[in-house]
């Protein structure tokens, strides 16, 4: 532990990922993520897509250091994800959650997380930028709207959509959804569609997806089955190739229109 912790830097992170031949299980004779390997430059957008238990969520957890893998290398710009310091790492890396948590205080208190450095107006132009100012001047109180434990006093796409200004508040340099739009009714839809692109734009982004719909754009998409990497491409090349991706985008397509 102390020679990891020798080589540890609080190293700027540009956001080039890189999985390398990553073998990881929670238990050992369970393997979650077999011999995956992938990779994406700065600034660029991955989509992981896949049945329920392909492993998908397990790469978030990893990039975060949560949990160590066994076998393989994980590099952010090149370098081992080991060889950051755990706060610069989780520092400039967010995680944009399917389940919100707000807790109970006010909406300006949820969103700059007691950091008193953060101003109002840094707050309010987040908020402008993710489309969510004008809902909150609505409310009685404004930013110091009390919103209750888990924000149950907001609707889904509300809550969804202040975690998303709490992340571009941080500024990271990778953005990590995780099923962020899973729980959206069709209303809040475009409107987090818009946030998202608003939120990815000039950072690395990997979106974990449950709605197809939200990542056509992404310039790679990663097809996991049973933790293993099946096909990669874009949305375009992988709907030519006609299989796995191609039958997961027809059967999501026929369910949005039921």
């Amino acid at each position: 532990e102390s020679l990891v912790q020798a080589h540890e830097q609080a190293y700027p992170i540009e956001g080039a990922i890189a999985f390398e031949h990553v073998h990881f299980a929670y238990t050992p004779d369970k393997a979650v993520l077999q011999d995956l390997s992938f990779s994406m430059r700065a600034g660029e957008t991955l989509a992981i897509v896949g049945p329920t238990g392909a492993g998908k969520s397990s790469i978030v957890s990893l990039i975060n250091r949560l949990y160590a893998i066994q076998r393989g290398t994980i590099k952010i710009d090149g370098r081992s994800i080991y060889d950051f310091t755990l706060d610069s790492l989780r520092s400039q890396v967010a995680v944009v959650l399917q389940e919100v948590f707000l807790f109970s205080g006010t909406i300006l208190e949820n969103l700059r997380l007691h950091n008193p450095a953060i101003s109002l107006a840094q707050v309010q132009e987040c908020c402008k930028q993710i489309g969510i100012h004008d809902f909150i001047m609505r409310l009685p109180g404004q930013y110091e709207f009390n919103v209750r434990e888990r924000g149950n006093s907001l609707s889904q796409g509300q809550r969804q959509l202040i975690s998303f200004a709490r992340a571009l508040l941080y500024q990271p340099k990778i953005l990590i959804l995780d099923e962020a739009t899973a729980s959206i009714d069709s209303e809040s839809e475009q409107l987090v569609q818009k946030a998202i692109d608003t939120l990815i734009q000039g950072r690395s982004a990997i979106i974990i997806a449950h709605r197809l719909s939200t990542i056509r754009k992404a310039d790679t998409i990663l097809v996991l089955e049973k933790g293993q990497l099946v096909e990669q491409g874009s949305h375009e090349a992988l709907m030519d190739l006609g299989k796995a991706y191609y039958k997961l985008y027809t059967a999501a397509e026929k369910q949005a229109a039921v």
